[in-house]
């Protein structure tokens, strides 16, 4: 038998350069909207033109939309705290803040809350309930010193001539807050609670407040009680009418 030997012809694939010349079309799904930048990015632009842009057509919003608040605010402490209950633990949020317009005004106030936000609020609304007017000079500086304890911290803050804000601890945060400038403030005790030192500071400011000043002005200028009227009575008369009763 023979056999029959077959030969197969191997063709070799032919493949054409890939011309640059020509701009490159890109793709466009129906129903799409493209931007002016490209098919990326909506109507704002792709990353090409740097911008991020959305697709849905509305303005991107800016940081100067945002409206300013009242007063400004800044957390003197945050702290979680843990209670225990039958059915377990429970958390919650305990939130100290500061809150002042830089002009002599400022307020303290606490707040609890199963969040933090919820805790900031409540925050908010005690310090603007509890808020004090600190009389300041020309300068933003204070009158004369002061000094305050409450409980274990005890603070004072003394005036000091272009030396500038001078001052540790929470006691540097509420007096930044109220916009009080060139003053020197020293804590005597070695309480390391930004609570109580923020306390002092707003009790030693609150010997300034506007509110302070006027009462203690009324209760000078308060006309003083006459005093009693002596009986022009003698001895004996007063006895004879015990004896008549």
């Amino acid at each position: 038998m023979s056999e029959e030997i077959k030969t197969t012809q191997t063709t070799t694939p032919t493949f054409k350069p890939r011309t640059t010349t020509g701009a490159r079309k890109s793709f466009v799904r129906p129903g799409s909207r493209a931007g002016a930048g490209g098919n990326k990015g909506g109507l704002g632009g792709g990353k090409s033109d740097g911008g991020r842009g959305r697709s849905d057509g509305r303005p991107q919003r800016t940081f100067a939309d945002r409206p300013k608040p009242e007063f400004d605010q800044k957390v003197l402490d945050i702290r979680r705290v843990t209670r225990v209950v039958t059915g377990g633990r429970r958390m919650s949020f305990a939130v100290a803040i500061v809150i002042g317009d830089g002009k002599g005004s400022v307020g303290l106030g606490t707040g609890k809350g199963a969040d933090t936000a919820i805790a900031i609020n409540k925050a908010l609304k005690s310090a603007k309930k509890g808020m004090i007017k600190v009389k300041l000079t020309k300068d933003m500086s204070l009158p004369h010193e002061i000094y305050a304890k409450y409980t274990t911290s005890k603070i004072m803050i003394m005036p000091n001539r272009g030396k500038g804000l001078v001052a540790g601890s929470a006691v540097r945060d509420v007096l930044s807050i109220a916009g009080i400038k060139n003053v020197t403030s020293k804590i005597f005790s070695g309480s390391k609670n930004k609570l109580n030192n923020g306390r002092a500071a707003m009790l030693a400011l609150s010997q300034l407040s506007e509110k302070r000043i006027i009462r203690d002005v009324e209760q000078k200028i308060e006309p003083s009680i006459s005093p009693k009227v002596e009986s022009t009575e003698t001895k004996d008369v007063l006895e004879a009418k015990q004896e008549s009763k």
